[in-house]
């Protein structure tokens, strides 16, 4: 995905570049490196307090001046990054291949404390009152203490995740590679419900949202579909088919959904009913977008498969 901050879109290159592109113009403001290696794959950037991070593929995490693209410091993992980094407080998280969830000082790139799990660590982690939530790929989901990577608590999935928790209040969504999307109780530790398409069954590796609006969970499938889910009973309320897997996670704004599918095409849906209201079609594949970035004056920002980004308002 796109990052948005200040005027400007940040996005990864699997050339190993970091860019930096005037949001109104499209021109190049500057071009970060990242060394030998160091393709920069499924990790999107993340923008705080004028310093852009993101993780690649020779499993370094680099810290990035927003203004100039100058290397603040890097983080070595001993593994592919492919976890996108979230912050939090004066923390960096990051998930890598080698197995470990780290926490990084975002200030200085010194390693606060790392968490070893089971698997690789692809998503993203979300965090919310001082607590850090993630799924993985050893089947489980974790509560972590932000504070000093302590597991709080534990819920077995039973299939492996890489998609990132979307976390609301005292609920957290997420699907699996085993075509579940689940809906946990985070004050109960426990599964509240399980959602599986009857007709198709099919991984989940899009990133849920949740529609607080309407109280839904919206969520690409490799079935080519877009799934809303109820967020109270995980009953089905409406399912959009495109031509391709959506490996992409959706957006939200203005009340539609923004969502990228493998077969070209840009999807912008009616978030009550799941209608078609739009479609951005491109000659090259969406489905390395991540999740489209959407302005408040509805400009949005969509990193391809080939890195370009491009700023179109919708209406």
């Amino acid at each position: 995905s796109a990052a948005l901050a200040d005027g400007a879109v940040y996005v990864g290159s699997t050339k190993g570049e970091l860019i930096a592109l005037d949001l109104e113009t499209g021109a190049l403001r500057w071009k970060y490196e990242t060394g030998s290696g160091g393709f920069i794959g499924e990790s999107s950037p993340a923008v705080s307090d004028g310093t852009v991070f993101v993780g690649d593929l020779a499993g370094l995490v680099h810290a990035v001046g927003a203004k100039d693209g100058k290397r603040l410091w890097t983080f070595k993992t001993d593994g592919e990054v492919k976890s996108s980094p979230a912050v939090a407080d004066d923390l960096v998280l990051i998930g890598s291949y080698d197995t470990h969830l780290y926490a990084i000082d975002r200030r200085t790139g010194k390693l606060r404390w790392k968490l070893r799990t089971e698997g690789p660590v692809h998503a993203t982690p979300a965090v919310q009152n001082g607590i850090v939530y993630i799924a993985g790929c050893d089947e489980r989901f974790r509560a972590v203490n932000l504070a000093d990577g302590k597991v709080l608590f534990e819920i077995p999935l039973g299939s492996y995740t890489g998609a990132s928790t979307a976390v609301s209040g005292e609920r957290a969504y997420v699907g699996t590679f085993d075509a579940e999307l689940f809906a946990l109780d985070l004050r109960a530790k426990k599964i509240l419900w399980r959602y599986r398409d009857p007709e198709r069954e099919f991984p989940f590796y899009s990133s849920a949202v949740l529609d607080t609006g309407s109280a839904r969970v919206i969520v690409g499938g490799r079935d080519k579909a877009i799934h809303a889910v109820n967020a109270a009973t995980g009953k089905s309320a409406w399912k959009f088919m495109t031509r391709a897997r959506v490996d992409s996670s959706p957006a939200l704004a203005g009340g539609r959904v923004f969502v990228g599918s493998n077969d070209g095409k840009l999807y912008v849906l009616d978030a009550a009913t799941g209608q078609e209201a739009g479609a951005v079609v491109r000659d090259r594949r969406v489905a390395e977008v991540d999740r489209a970035v959407i302005q408040e004056d509805g400009a949005a920002a969509v990193g391809l498969a080939a890195q370009v980004v491009e700023r179109r308002t919708l209406h």
